[in-house]
């Protein structure tokens, strides 16, 4: 079955040439113009979208509050598409739960990848680990299988953003040690457009939100002020 994307987009011609492209790339493709059409589709095919690209500047409605909207309504994946080079707006859609994010002009090809990558990340989400292997780090009641990319806790799968993943790494690696934002940022940075000191606490307080069971009062991902931040989690052997 073909993976269902749907565009949201309001210029026309972007628009077109995005249902274009992924309609050839093999996709299965739909479009709307603005947020009320973006929700008459997905209450028509809600079951069916797996991802949905997202343009920030939509008339009548903020694509951000558009994010927040589906992501506590849905696990879809969302990709943020922006003609703002503001990394406020990157770092706010990922406050907001967006997967991933774009700033136009942007290669098709690019997009392609990352549309490619997030799906893929999706499915394996989507299926428990057959194997357990020895690959995998188990602390408390959590089981992360690094190569396969999974996360789940008690056999119940967690899903996490490419950053999520990426952060979570570098802890790991790290038991016990204060590790600075700066250090951080050298660990997970690799993209052009990498991430700043605000983008490293966003991506904390999203793991806190998926993996502590109080994150008003975390025991994970512990806070050292003035320092940075200490992954507290004793590793099974």
């Amino acid at each position: 079955m073909r993976p269902h994307i749907l565009v949201v987009e309001d210029d026309a011609v972007t628009r077109e040439k995005l249902v274009g492209y992924f309609e050839r790339e093999g996709y299965r493709v739909s479009a709307a113009g603005d947020g009320k059409e973006m929700r008459t589709l997905l209450e028509q095919e809600r079951e069916s979208v797996s991802l949905i690209m997202l343009d920030i500047n939509l008339p009548g409605e903020d694509g951000l509050l558009l994010t927040r909207e589906l992501r506590a309504q849905s696990r879809v994946g969302i990709i943020l598409v922006t003609g703002r080079s503001d990394a406020v707006d990157r770092i706010v859609g990922l406050e907001m739960g967006a997967d991933d994010y774009v700033t136009k002009p942007f290669e098709l090809r690019e997009l392609l990848v990352r549309v490619k990558n997030l799906l893929w990340r999706i499915s394996l989400a989507g299926n428990q680990p057959q194997d357990e292997g020895d690959d995998a780090v188990r602390f408390g009641p959590w089981r992360f299988d690094i190569p396969r990319r999974q996360l789940n806790k008690d056999g119940v799968p967690v899903r996490l953003t490419k950053a999520e993943y990426e952060l979570l790494v570098a802890f790991v690696a790290h038991p016990g040690r204060v590790l600075s934002r700066e250090r951080i940022l050298s660990l997970i940075s690799h993209r052009g457009d990498g991430p700043s000191d605000r983008t490293i606490d966003v991506l904390i307080r999203r793991l806190r939100g998926k993996m502590e069971p109080d994150p008003r009062d975390p025991q994970l991902f512990v806070t050292v002020h003035g320092e940075g931040y200490l992954f507290a989690a004793e590793l099974q052997p």
